[in-house]
């Protein structure tokens, strides 16, 4: 079944009715367009019916001699209104590097959801999605969804952590100069990588002011030896609950987690601290003491020095039942004589969904024909939005992860980037922050998340703080998706209350 558009506009109709109406003296509109698509659709939103447009936008963007060397491709939902000076715009992102915002589009806050996977893929819509309080720009950056360099030599200039954050400021930039958006409220939410395209935004691009950033899987600074192995050890607590690999009599995640991070505060970095210092008899001990918050066995611990990485984890937590759990959801599990497979498609995390959710019942699910399209996202946009794309739709480009450039030193572990935020709040005494956090999430802990933010000096009256039972994607899960709604609301709206 085909995605059938509603309302559907010729782009270049509505661009030139558009023109007709600017002034004598033209204003600056930004960086030049390419092809765009037009349409018009309603939802339902938290319970309040939104008319909208989708806006589906390619940004050209200079190389060093002024010719083009990329196209980076935004989707745009604006509500139906007259008050955009006062009305907040959100633009997403997600990691990678080379990640498109596939996630947070179609799992978290556009206005439709994907259900299933591959040939049984459908979309449905999403009552959570936030187009009842902001107008919301989904940006792909160069290599990841359309987005494209116009050479693979031009792919360099935006694969690094500077071209790429650079490439992505210019086109906020460039949105709000060309739809009149200067004025409105404007906040940035990255996930994961994203959270550090979001710090180096700040830094590439102070000028753009923001009034808030949101951090879904914030990326912390691991890289300070011992540190690393303290701040993953309350997940690892809170995973061993979930499996029944300790006791779970009256606790929940929350409390173990909690717990295990005063263990840590308290027993365990002190412990480490003292390095050669600690005697085989006190080695012993805290192995037990950390035997009984993340479920291996003592003697296990004390081999690995009582410093676990998250192979020696998620290999040996269910090894007696003849399986590994995830990185990204440490909820799921995978056979550990399952065949091998290329990173990152081995973690069972990866696309882990905790809720079982009957397709056929949903109400107004739209399929696609395998035949047509390669994907459900690639027949929504172009089935529905209208949008002729010249290329293949990337959710994961996993050539642009490996053409990185980490600079002079190299791929040296992700992070470094929360003083950054602090610097920005320092610098706006109004900026406000959005950490989300998962219990789960052993690819970037919450604790790290928190122990970084902490450190980096980030005020802790201008940050929201919020957990969830969930993994690296905090918004999967029919609950946790509806507590993060709840909650990113209350955040952007605060300002306008």
């Amino acid at each position: 079944m085909k995605l059938i558009p509603t309302r559907f506009l010729a782009a270049t109709a509505c661009l030139a009715l558009a023109a007709c109406a600017q002034p004598a003296t033209p204003r600056d509109t930004g960086l030049p367009t390419g092809a765009s698509a037009l349409s018009e659709h309603d939802g339902v939103f938290n319970g309040v019916p939104v008319s909208y447009s989708a806006l589906v936008e390619t940004t050209l963007l200079p190389g060093a001699d002024g010719e083009i060397a990329g196209r980076m491709v935004t989707t745009t939902y604006l509500a139906d209104g007259d008050h955009p000076e006062t009305r907040p715009v959100l633009f997403l992102f997600n990691g990678g590097p080379g990640a498109s915002t596939t996630p947070l589009h179609f799992g978290a806050f556009g206005p439709q959801r994907r259900f299933g996977e591959g040939d049984e893929a459908v979309l449905a819509p999403n009552p959570d999605s936030l187009l009842d309080v902001a107008d919301l720009v989904f940006i792909d950056p160069v290599g990841t969804g359309y987005s494209v360099p116009e050479s693979e030599a031009d792919g360099a200039q935006f694969w690094s952590p500077n071209g790429d954050a650079v490439s992505v400021a210019a086109v906020i930039e460039s949105w709000l100069k060309r739809h009149d958006r200067e004025a409105s409220p404007r906040y940035l939410l990255g996930q994961s990588y994203g959270t550090v395209r979001a710090g180096e935004i700040t830094r590439v691009a102070p000028d753009l002011h923001f009034d808030g950033i949101l951090l879904f899987a914030l990326v912390a600074d691991m890289r300070e030896g011992d540190l690393s192995y303290a701040v993953r050890f309350p997940t690892m607590a809170a995973t061993a609950w979930y499996h029944g690999r300790i006791d779970q009599t009256g606790r929940t995640a929350e409390d173990v987690f909690e717990g295990a991070v005063e263990f840590v505060e308290t027993r365990y970095w002190p412990a480490l601290n003292e390095g050669e210092a600690l005697s085989d008899a006190d080695i012993q001990a805290l192995a037990e003491e950390m035997s009984a918050w993340i479920g291996l066995p003592a003697d296990c611990i004390a081999s690995l020095d009582l410093r676990l990485s998250n192979r020696d984890f998620m290999l040996h937590l269910l090894e007696d039942e003849g399986v590994r759990t995830g990185q990204l959801d440490t909820r799921a599990t995978r056979s550990l004589d399952a065949p091998e497979q290329r990173p990152p498609y081995d973690d069972p995390g990866l696309s882990y969904h905790p809720d079982s959710v009957d397709t056929s019942g949903l109400e107004s699910a739209h399929g696609f024909d395998p035949a047509v399209h390669a994907s459900i996202v690639e027949a929504y946009f172009q089935d529905w939005l209208g949008f002729e794309p010249a290329t293949p739709y990337r959710a994961l480009n996993l050539d642009v992860n490996r053409a990185w450039d980490w600079g002079p030193d190299g791929f040296t572990g992700f992070g470094g980037t929360n003083a950054f935020y602090a610097e920005a709040m320092d610098a706006d005494p109004d900026l406000r922050l959005f950490w989300a956090a998962g219990y789960y999430d052993l690819s970037t802990p919450a604790y790290a998340g928190r122990h970084g933010l902490v450190q980096a000096g980030v005020p802790a009256d201008r940050l929201t703080a919020a957990y969830f039972p969930a993994g690296h994607s905090v918004f999967v899960g029919e609950a946790n998706r509806a507590l993060l709604g709840e909650a990113v609301r209350e955040f952007l709206v605060l300002d306008g209350d």
